[in-house]
């Protein structure tokens, strides 16, 4: 899970980015609303939290930008400015939800957990499967055959892409850009790194071997078929 962070205040970019890195979940941050139009057309995201008072454009340009050019990740607005008027503004301009600072953390992480679980988006259910292996996005258990399987975060994260986008190849490039933050440097074979390592936890002993490489591009999660003796 990647999400972007809007605030321009230091202090609390950080203490929302160790927050929400301590959840397995990757995090950049952008310090004023003309960097954060820009970096949230760029890339995908799964969750924007957005402050309103920043400098360049304010929040509420940043939403109206990202909604215009049919940007659809979940934005929660963090703010001081609480009144009744800007919420329903704010929510009026496409954010999913408004939740005023001062504010508790784990009421924070709660929010941004329900708006990936909205109705009709399956991607975002609890549970994530492919034959007996079972993720389990709210307690961040994961099992094969009914096994535990113990996994740093970054391994939590990549298998997590990897079953969220199960049957499709994924680049090296795309791992990196969702898993590392943006200042991460490509140029690394971090990912083959985390891939065997993950290979090593849910496919030794295995009847399936769940994780295949795409030589020359990356790498798939393949669900095997009933009919496959392998």
């Amino acid at each position: 899970m990647r999400i972007l962070i809007v605030e321009d205040e230091e202090r609390v970019a950080q203490f929302l980015r160790r927050g929400f890195e301590a959840e397995s979940i990757t995090v950049d941050v952008a310090g004023d609303g003309n960097e954060a139009a820009v970096v949230a057309r760029e890339n995908d995201y799964d969750a924007i939290v957005l402050d309103l008072m920043l400098p360049g454009k304010d929040g509420l340009e940043v939403l109206r930008d990202l909604r215009a050019a049919g940007k659809s990740a979940p934005v929660l607005i963090l703010s001081a400015r609480g009144a009744v008027e800007d919420r329903v503004r704010g929510l009026d301009l496409g954010a999913d939800d408004y939740l005023p600072k001062p504010f508790a953390f784990a009421e924070l992480l709660a929010r941004v957990r329900a708006l990936l679980r909205r109705p009709g988006e399956a991607e975002r259910s609890p549970a994530l499967r492919a034959d007996d292996l079972v993720l389990d996005r709210l307690t961040r258990k994961v099992t094969r055959g009914g096994r535990e399987i113990e996994l740093t975060n970054k391994e939590y994260q990549v298998l997590e892409y990897l079953l969220r986008h199960k049957n499709r190849v994924l680049s090296r490039v795309l791992i990196i850009e969702h898993i590392w933050d943006m200042q991460f440097d490509g140029g690394t074979n971090i990912v083959d790194v985390v891939i065997n390592r993950l290979r090593r936890k849910i496919d030794d002993g295995a009847r399936h071997a769940l994780i295949r490489t795409a030589r020359g591009v990356g790498y798939l999660l393949e669900e095997p078929r009933h009919d496959d003796p392998a």
